[in-house]
């Protein structure tokens, strides 16, 4: 939760939303230039997606790395895969660069993993499914198209863009300093931030909920089942584990815009628990020793981040009778708080989108939103996210893109970065 202290910035760089009455010849040549690629879109996200980059996967996060990394040198951008600690081992980074000397300094967030396999791409009619389709794959395209559509027209000579496509956003690596440090270097030589994720209706994204894992650890005595309740046997873990969980459901719930999920859980005996899975073994007669249960929380301020980690350590701490309990939580992704800079950069979005004709863009509800990378970065600097793709089903099998909106967002990304970088 310390990263963003960690660039020792105390000012927020404004970003003026200026008044374009209508677009001017190169940003019409812009326009022209994204529609005349836009129908090789699906074809490259087809491409993506077949590639199986799950977050686990080092050579298909090495091997879209590969893919978006040439696709960015052929326009000039200095390109590399940056190594880095993983969430099960190690796994790197895109980071890519076209070193200028103009304009506003952009840095560009995406990333390559997702949460299920890939190499399952299919289309019907002007829908994409797949895993990564809009999460995020087909946000990184419209990265891709936008400057590919700038580099045409020659807007992007001598214009200062990183791009950095982290390899572990949906688990990320531990230590996060040394997980994130490719993103947070990036970030300090940048003006302002704009990510990727999936675009949602006519809305930009000003505010992000922060994310964290926590786990708890419940024991208990054992014995014969016949015995639970009784002075010598006490609960079981798994009265305890339930009381635990039914009191955060009715105390957490109560804080605005916090979400407390419980997402696995074993008893028994003898338990173990992973990231992604566990065991556990018992019977119907014998009370339960061990009881483990790993979750996630999303707050969406620091603030109600602190006020969560002391309600939930007071319920862990309270016990049924000869039981015990601990709670542990992991760093995790910080919340990006809503700033008068991240509603100017969205004021921009909102007058290129009705300069291109799309009409406005307000302001998307963060206690709707997950946390994402972008949160590493902002504060301190401006930022905006939900410019990606559209679509639904992220994180499930049915995950899907809408195809037939890719020309109006590639349009308004790359007109906003032309007038970010002038």
């Amino acid at each position: 939760m310390l990263l963003r202290f960690l660039f020792g910035w105390t000012t927020l760089i404004a970003v003026a939303a200026p008044a374009f009455a209508a677009l001017s010849p190169t940003e019409e040549k812009i326009v022209a230039a994204v529609n005349a690629q836009s129908g090789n879109f699906a074809r490259d996200l087809e491409q993506a997606v077949q590639i199986n980059s799950a977050t686990e996967n080092l050579a298909g996060v090495r091997k879209l790395a590969d893919v978006f990394n040439a696709q960015l040198a052929a326009l000039g951008l200095i390109t590399n895969f940056v190594a880095s600690p993983g969430p099960t081992g190690p796994t790197g980074h895109l980071v890519a660069e076209h070193r200028g000397t103009k304009g506003k300094r952009l840095l560009l967030i995406g990333h390559l993993d997702t949460v299920l396999p890939g190499r399952n791409f299919r289309r019907d009619g002007d829908k994409a499914f797949g895993s990564g389709t809009n999460d995020i794959k087909g946000g990184d395209l419209i990265i891709i198209y936008a400057l590919r559509a700038l580099h045409t027209v020659g807007a992007l000579a001598d214009t200062r863009i990183i791009v950095v496509m982290t390899g572990d956003e949906e688990a990320v690596g531990r230590p996060v300093e040394l997980a994130r440090a490719a993103l947070l270097a990036a970030a300090q030589r940048s003006d302002l931030a704009l990510a990727f994720e999936g675009s949602i209706a006519k809305t930009g994204t000003v505010a992000r909920r922060g994310s964290m894992s926590w786990e708890i650890e419940v024991q208990g005595a054992t014995g014969h089942s016949s015995g639970i309740f009784s002075s010598a046997m006490g609960a079981g873990s798994v009265y305890e584990a339930s009381r635990i969980l039914q009191e955060f459901y009715t105390e957490l719930r109560k804080l605005d815009g916090l979400t407390l999920n419980p997402a696995l859980i074993v008893g028994g005996t003898e338990t173990t628990l992973n990231r992604t899975g566990g065991t556990t073994a018992g019977k119907t007669n014998i009370t339960a020793q061990s009881t483990l249960i790993r979750g996630d929380l999303r707050t969406v301020s620091a603030e109600q981040l602190a006020t969560a980690m002391g309600k939930m350590t007071a319920i862990v701490a309270k016990n049924l009778p000869r039981t015990s309990a601990k709670i542990t939580f992991s760093e995790g992704y910080p919340a990006m708080p809503d700033s008068p800079a991240n509603r100017a950069l969205l004021a921009q979005l909102d007058q290129a989108s009705r300069d291109l004709g799309f009409g406005e863009i307000t302001a998307f509800d963060p206690r709707s939103r997950g946390a994402g990378d972008i949160a590493f970065v902002s504060p301190p600097l401006p930022a905006l996210d939900g410019l990606g793709i559209r679509g639904s089903g992220a994180h499930a099998p049915n995950e899907w893109a809408d195809l037939k909106t890719v020309p109006e967002l590639v349009q308004r990304t790359a007109l906003l970065l032309y007038r970010l970088t002038r």
